[in-house]
Order: C-alpha cells, then structure tokens, then sequence
C-alpha cells in the first residue's frame, strides 16, 4: 500500500493512502472499508449520545474540508499513543451520509488507516498501549476482546464525547504483515448555511 517506515510523523496525511478493500453499507452512502462497516453500528451512538443509542450525534457545523482535516488530527493523536516505531498506511479521510438526514446539508466523516509494526512483536504492545492510553485522552472504551473470526483478533472500540468521533481498532496478528486496522468515524455535521456538502 505504498506505506513506509516512520518514527513520529507530523500529520497522518503524509503518511497515507487509500485501501482497496471497500463495500457498500446501503445506498446512497459511499463505498466505506470492511472493517469500518462492522464497527459502523457500534460507532453510531454508544455513549456518545445522551438519548436513543442509536441517533447518531450531532457533530455541530463544518464543511466537509474542515472536518475531514480535523478528523485526520484525532487519528494523528491516536496514531502518537501507540508509543511503538512503525508505519501507517496512506489514507484520507471519506464523507458518508447521516442516516435519515437530508443529503445536500448533513454528513459524516470517516477515516481508515492501519499501523505496521516494525517489529511484530511489537503489535500486542501497541494495542495494550491504546488500551491504556485512550482513557487517559477523553475517550471511553465501550467494547474490548476477540471477534468471533477463526482468528480471534482483539477488537477495541470507544467513543470520544467531546471530539464526537469513535474508533474501531483491530489487532491482526496474524495478517501478513500483522498490523492495526483502526476505522475512525465523526458524528453528523451540517454544513454552514448556503452551502452543500462536498463529498471525496
């Protein structure tokens, strides 16, 4: 995927690049990464909602720029608590719909990347840091273990109340090369007033 080795970049958007693997979660929304699918239903709410678990919340108004700038710093705050040398894939950030909203004035942003290792040995390390460091940083972890793959890869989820983002971040020990697979997603915006979203 292109990614090379790096010890602390300044922003992630140096660093990556778009992955291949992409499926649709129901039309119109765009094409989104797999593993940000499985997670989509746990991120939609959860504690970042004070009602019905599954209203998405409200992430205030932005353009799609503005956000999709402001989501690749979180993930470039998560990618300095994993405290390991490694490399991350090259990826920007994508807009998607709110569900139930009108198209044209609300969106979300989301953002996969991945995390090598440079040392495999490495990757339990770095996910036992995330574990730790996240609650330290404003979020809430609100799912942590395996999946019911035969692999039984570590699966962590939270949710960051004040930033409005949750993360899905899966340990994949055994992919070749084991790495991170972390899928971040905001709550819903509105654009500001006379313009429409801009969707990438």
């Amino acid at each position: 995927m292109g990614a090379r080795e790096v010890d602390r970049p300044e922003t992630l958007s140096d660093e990556l690049r778009p992955l291949d693997v992409k499926i649709k979660l129901s039309a119109p929304l765009p094409t989104v990464p797999l593993a940000f699918a499985l997670a989509f239903a746990t991120l939609t709410g959860c504690s970042m909602t004070d009602n019905d678990s599954n209203e998405i919340p409200s992430a205030g108004t932005s353009t799609s720029r503005d956000a999709s700038n402001a989501l690749e710093k979180v993930s470039s705050g998560i990618y300095d608590l994993i405290g390991v040398k490694g490399k991350a894939s090259d990826t920007q950030p994508g807009v998607m719909d709110c569900s139930g909203r009108d198209t044209k004035t609300y969106f979300r942003v989301f953002h996969p990347w991945s995390f090598y290792p440079t040392s495999a040995s490495d990757l339990e390390i770095a996910m036992e840091r995330l574990k730790t460091e996240l609650p330290k940083n404003g979020w809430k972890i609100v799912n942590y273990g395996p999946d019911t793959s035969k692999n039984k890869n570590i699966n962590l989820t939270a949710d960051n109340d004040k930033l409005k983002v949750g993360v899905h971040i899966t340990q994949m020990a055994k992919n070749n090369p084991p790495k991170l697979s972390l899928d971040l997603v905001s709550g819903c915006y509105e654009v500001p007033d006379g313009e429409e979203v801009e969707r990438f």
